[in-house]
């Protein structure tokens, strides 16, 4: 019985990311709890070269279980990530161009939740996270600061939206999210996160990708791993007694 609480201490509030793709459409998000903050990465992991706004990653909706309202902390661009066709924003803030929304109605697959760079009729002004407005605009609304393919040749497009027109980011965004006080959560626990999806270019008519599955961190995998080896010999040992 011990080695059972043992693992389960291992397993919990594990980060969990999920991977979606289509033709040459392809992202994912990282869903991990730090302290009191739910930590989302998201990313543009295509390696095809973004030739149209509707190669351009805009949005991921989903579900939450408990429903918690979370308070917008920070969007900062990830760790080797950069705006592109504009300065780089101090500190890598780009929370301004950003916004979160809970309760939401007519999102994709019913989620309740979003986070998003344009408004899809969906967010508004007072839903963006801490910080500048970077392109002038009173409220997520175009294709500024989406986030472009791991593989996008900035001077390549099929119109001038994705070469210039917009600052864009390239190609991961960081966005920090308050608990609510005392609410624990276990992004990997099952049905904890659901209705994901990825959203691409302007309009919900345009793109839209369903993860096919979730997956744990891979160095969680490697511990819960250990240690059901562990149970392993511990078994034998005590057979062979």
């Amino acid at each position: 019985m011990p080695i059972a609480v043992t693992l389960a201490g291992i397993a919990f509030a594990t980060p969990i990311t999920f991977t979606g793709s289509s033709g040459n459409l392809a992202a994912s998000a990282n869903f991990a709890v730090s302290g009191s903050n739910l930590v989302v990465t998201l990313t543009n992991t295509s390696t095809a070269d973004v030739m149209a706004p509707t190669d351009v990653l805009t949005a991921v909706f989903f579900t939450l279980a408990g429903d918690p309202t979370l308070t917008r902390t920070s969007a900062v661009l990830a760790n080797g990530s950069s705006v592109l066709f504009k300065s780089q924003p101090s500190g890598g803030i780009v929370g301004g161009e950003w916004a979160y929304k809970d309760g939401l109605s007519g999102a994709p697959l019913g989620a309740d939740e979003g986070i998003s760079s344009a408004g899809f009729g969906l967010f508004g002004s007072g839903d963006r996270f801490p910080g500048s407005n970077l392109q002038n605009n009173a409220s997520p609304a175009g294709l500024e600061y989406g986030i472009t393919s791991a593989g996008d040749n900035p001077s390549t497009g099929a119109n001038n939206n994705v070469k210039g027109t917009y600052a864009l980011i390239k190609n991961s965004v960081v966005f920090t999210l308050g608990f609510p006080n005392g609410f624990a959560f276990d992004p990997s626990a099952q049905g904890a996160i659901t209705k994901v999806s990825f959203q691409y270019g302007t309009a919900l008519t345009e793109p839209n990708v369903d993860p096919p599955a979730a997956v744990p961190e891979p160095a969680t995998m490697l511990l819960v791993g250990s240690g059901l080896i562990g149970v392993g010999v511990f078994a034998r040992r005590r057979f062979k007694r």
